[in-house]
């Protein structure tokens, strides 16, 4: 009698948690699973860098899926390439965008946007300044009069870096700005065409590894520790106009950044997309990975764009957040 409760109990224990399960199923399907989304498949420019990687974890693990989402991944060399495709609407998202570039744009006008999701944030020695072994730059104070390189001019790496170099009492309009892709980089520096690159991860662990580059200013010190540096960005045309879509977009980025937190699990995707050596994957230094959408955050780098003469008009940063209204 008494084993007979004991497995009545375990049976109206088992049902009991079948059902909050299936309730919970219920829930998530109405919330996402595609149902009402205006749009069920969308095209994201992506550049090969550590920013995306939770692009490709949500892709790989199906949290685009599980939102009702089929997520086409276009790669690109510079997000600014992909800017005019994103204007037309050839491009929903563009992911791994530097936020300067963007922000420039809807200062300017020729872009309305809506930034969906945050991508990543400056750590120590994630994005530094590499110079050649022999090279005679030692200090922050030897690139006075150097040609280094950056991705894009006037944008989120020579902001953060002047901001470095002038509270190190380093003279940064002194500094000769190249633009050179990150991909491109090593080659040039090995060349001679640049004397030292400020890179970013994970061409920068690749690039100490090829050429036994040497850091030379640690991109990622203070005073810009934790900065944003890049997003999720679209318009406020296709925001607006797919609300449902961007804010299940928006979900699984979020889900996917949380799981970021666990490097191995960037470890795995990122040799696929950003074709690099799986060791050194393993070795180099990952950004912080944002799991929400912060205004507060978000005013840093606008901050520092007023103070580099970067934006002609006064800009209110949550004019520019995606925020759902449910």
């Amino acid at each position: 009698m008494r084993q007979s409760r004991r497995l009545s109990a375990l049976l109206g224990a088992f049902l009991l948690v079948a059902s909050a399960t299936a309730a919970c199923g219920d829930s998530d399907s109405s919330s996402g699973g595609g149902k009402g989304l205006e749009k069920k498949t969308l095209t994201v420019a992506s550049l090969p860098l550590v920013d995306g990687a939770a692009l490709h974890i949500a892709q790989k693990q199906g949290l685009f899926a599980k939102e009702g989402l089929k997520v086409n991944i276009s790669p690109v060399q510079q997000s600014t390439q992909a800017l005019p495709a994103l204007a037309s609407g050839k491009v929903d998202v563009i992911a791994g965008a530097n936020y300067v570039s963007f922000l420039q744009a809807q200062d300017k006008g020729t872009l309305k946007l809506s930034i969906v999701a945050e991508g990543a944030t400056l750590t120590s020695n994630m994005m530094n300044v590499l110079v050649k072994p022999d090279s005679k730059i030692k200090t922050a104070k030897d690139l006075e009069g150097k040609k280094v390189a950056v991705n894009i001019l006037n944008n989120i790496q020579s902001l953060t870096l002047n901001a470095i170099l002038k509270a190190n009492n380093v003279n940064a309009s002194k500094v000769q700005y190249v633009a050179i892709p990150f991909p491109q980089m090593a080659a040039a520096l090995d060349k001679g065409q640049v004397d030292a690159v400020h890179i970013v991860e994970p061409f920068l662990s690749d690039t100490q590894k090829k050429l036994g580059a040497r850091v030379v200013v640690d991109g990622g010190s203070q005073p810009v520790t934790d900065t944003p540096i890049s997003g999720y960005v679209s318009t406020q045309a296709f925001t607006s106009k797919n609300p449902k879509t961007a804010a299940a977009f928006q979900r699984a980025i979020q889900k996917a950044q949380a799981i970021a937190a666990d490097r191995k699990k960037v470890e795995e995707v990122l040799p696929g997309y950003a074709k690099i050596d799986p060791q050194v994957a393993k070795v180099i230094t990952l950004p912080g990975y944002p799991t929400s959408l912060s205004g507060t955050r978000l005013q840093r780098v606008v901050d520092l764009m007023n103070s580099g003469g970067l934006l002609q008009q006064k800009l209110d940063v949550k004019s520019v957040l995606f925020q759902p209204t449910s």
